[in-house]
């Protein structure tokens, strides 16, 4: 059966100080298909894959790559050799054009000279066999999420790659961006590519993935041809027990308005418009809408991080400014942020910075030094609280998986003791197990009167935690609908109302 596998990796074992990564890990991948690697966040995907890579050396094990050993010692050889990879965190010369970005360190050349000429066609063929429909010469920086994830995905094609390994590819895309992910993704299987598809979405996976294997706690534990799996039957073996419902029972009692947002208007237009609600203690009010509602710059503008023509913000019956971020967490406000990677973490410091740094006045009190001790201390409560998997506080944040990533951040936050708590997609990328944790933590907070706004795009995750929904459309409120009174449908064509 060997010669039906493009890509081997054998008892495959990776250390790093204080934890064992991966523990005798089997992946093997045909030609022609879509493996689906799935597991909770810290199982171990991502390290399998640098190590295919050449980001990490594996410590045993043997990878083959079509019947031959490889050992790659960097991301340019695995390149060159036909193995590509999609990261979840995209990393683009976002001031360069598109073509740029493609052939980087690989420019064709008349002469002493870029030929720019074959390097547009030679990008345009590209995307026209994928039914992209992006300008070559567009700069990066002016592209959507999707066009950029589509932009890599090109780029990996450029390669003439075999195996091309897709890291939450649709974890920033809507409904129609997905089915057009998976045409090219059907395209590529058509000839001949084996792709190693991540991701958390379990509906998803069971529509695009021909075999699945499940990591958990860095080692093997399964592989399944998808048509004999379900989600619950998945979910059971990512983290090791039933998960019967995907959502706590929520047992938080809004009372009285603790926010009110009245006539916010955005400075620089096209921008959200004349939005008004309310927030009451101990609710958890969702945002809905779709890509573009202007649902972020809401939230951003309420943190100060944005300038607003209009506007007035009402806290616990008195009229505040939240002039600057810094304002806002001193008014009793915390932001999560959409993007982790970019406007969350600092990740090339440790945990123990990134876990205090929106509190750090609190350490110094009157220009004194820093309280190392208490500092110590709080960061062990967000490790022990969020239970973020991690060998010690002085553990780089940027070395964990995004799940626990995402438990640093909002630990962080909780640090700051907020009234209102604002999350921007906070379970993007993050397995099934993490999300429970993290409704549950809405929850609790709720229960003490906290107020918590919380953006999703996953429809499922708004309806099973959330007391109501705003609903955007374009940068207006298209309604607010009681949460238990909803459905799908109602919350898709108030998204549509005003495109």
């Amino acid at each position: 059966m060997a010669e039906k596998f493009l890509l081997e990796m054998k008892n495959i074992t990776k250390e790093f100080p204080g934890v064992k990564a991966l523990d005798e890990v089997t992946l093997r991948v045909k030609e022609s298909s879509v493996h689906a690697l799935m597991g909770e966040n810290g199982a171990g995907k991502s390290t399998l894959m640098k190590c295919l890579f050449g980001i990490y050396r594996k410590d045993q094990g043997e990878i083959l790559f079509q019947k031959k050993e490889i050992n790659f010692n960097s991301p340019k050889e695995a390149l060159d050799s036909g193995v590509s990879m999609v990261h979840q965190e995209l990393n683009q010369v976002l001031q360069r054009n598109v073509m740029d970005n493609i052939w980087l360190g690989r420019y064709p050349q008349k002469g002493f000279f870029i030929d720019e000429k074959k390097m547009y066609l030679d990008t345009k063929k590209i995307f026209d066999e994928l039914d992209i429909n992006i300008d070559p010469r567009e700069k990066v920086g002016n592209l959507s999420v999707s066009e950029m994830q589509m932009l890599e995905i090109a780029k990996a094609v450029s390669y003439d790659s075999k195996i091309i390994v897709m890291d939450e590819p649709t974890s920033s895309l809507t409904e129609k961006e997905v089915k057009h992910l998976f045409k090219i993704i059907n395209k590529l299987r058509n000839r001949g590519c084996g792709i190693i598809y991540i991701s958390h979405k379990m509906e998803e996976i069971l529509e695009i993935a021909n075999e699945v294997t499940v990591m958990r706690d860095g080692k093997w534990i399964s592989t399944n041809h998808s048509k004999d799996l379900t989600t619950d039957i998945i979910i059971n073996m990512m983290v090791g027990r039933d998960l019967n419902e995907r959502f706590p029972t929520k047992t938080n009692e809004p009372k009285e308005v603790i926010l009110e947002i009245k006539n916010f208007t955005g400075k620089r237009q096209p921008s959200f418009n004349n939005i008004n609600f309310t927030l009451r203690k101990g609710e958890i009010l969702g945002i809905a809408g779709l890509v573009g509602a202007k649902r972020t710059e809401t939230l951003e503008a309420i943190f100060g991080m944005r300038e607003v023509e209009t506007g007035t913000i009402i806290l616990d019956g008195k009229v505040i400014v939240n002039k600057d971020p810094h304002q806002a967490i001193k008014n009793g406000f915390a932001l999560v942020t959409e993007e982790r990677r970019t406007t969350g973490i600092f990740p090339g410091l440790d945990i123990n910075f990134n876990s205090v740094i929106s509190n750090i006045d609190s350490y110094a009190p009157k220009g004194k030094f820093l309280k190392e001790k208490r500092m110590k201390s709080d960061t062990g409560w967000v490790i022990d609280s969020m239970r973020v998997k991690t060998p010690t506080q002085r553990t780089h944040i940027g070395s964990l998986s995004g799940g626990n990533q995402q438990k640093v951040i909002i630990g962080r936050w909780l640090l700051t003791n907020p009234e209102i708590l604002m999350l921007d997609e906070p379970t993007r990328g993050i397995d099934v197990g993490a999300k429970f944790e993290i409704y549950q933590l809405m929850n609790e907070l709720a229960v003490k009167d906290k107020g918590i706004i919380i953006i999703s795009s996953e429809m499922p995750e708004l309806i099973g935690t959330t007391d109501r929904i705003l609903v955007m459309s374009n940068g207006q409120i298209a309604g607010i609908v009681n949460t238990k009174d909803t459905t799908q449908e109602e919350i898709m064509a108030l998204s549509a109302k005003f495109l």
